[in-house]
């Protein structure tokens, strides 16, 4: 598939089937998105991949932060609301955790240290589609709680950048659209 056209053709895929996605498959996104320009080549970034029962970490990090939420519910009624956040994990086959820890460099500023775990983020994204995988980019309140950043044993200056959730399409072709580029764009001309 042509770069550009992985770039107009790739959609956030909220619903996929629960089939297994080859290692080799996951290891080739991962691989496509350590490609991704960062300043100093500090490369500030690491990737957790979850598969099968690893998932749990993820689910009961969701729980976890929901309970705190949580008073004066019934005992049967919190446990109904916990197993729904966990469930959450297992929305996929897998679920990679993207994260963005920053390099020891001096010169290295923090920004653009997550700015080049974002790029890795795209890369990874572009590069499951390319491979037929469907996936989707999550974020929100809980990923930045520290009982996530708990769960997944995140070093102090290190933090989530996105829950990649991939499988194996299971929603019909999307249509996307965007304003003209010209209409975003100003040129600055002599």
């Amino acid at each position: 598939m042509d770069v550009l056209d992985a770039i107009r053709s790739r959609r956030s895929i909220g619903k996929v089937k629960s089939d297994p996605v080859d290692r080799d498959l996951i290891e080739q996104i991962i691989e496509a998105a350590t490609w991704a320009p960062n300043h100093h080549l500090t490369e500030p970034w690491k990737f957790i991949v979850m598969t099968g029962e690893g998932r749990k970490v993820l689910g009961d990090a969701y729980a976890a932060i929901t309970q705190e939420g949580l008073s004066g519910l019934e005992e049967a009624a919190l446990e109904e609301r916990l197993d729904k956040e966990r469930a959450k994990a297992y929305r996929s086959p897998v679920v990679i955790a993207a994260v963005c820890s920053p390099s020891d460099n001096p010169r290295a500023v923090q920004a653009e240290e997550l700015a080049a775990a974002h790029a890795a983020v795209q890369n990874l994204l572009l590069a499951a589609h390319a491979l037929g995988l469907g996936a989707v980019w999550r974020s929100g309140d809980p990923m930045y709680h520290p009982a996530m950043h708990q769960a997944f044993r995140l070093g102090e200056r290190e933090s989530l950048v996105g829950l990649i959730y991939i499988g194996y399409s299971d929603m019909k072709e999307l249509q996307g659209r965007r304003q003209p580029a010209a209409e975003k764009t100003v040129w600055l001309e002599g």
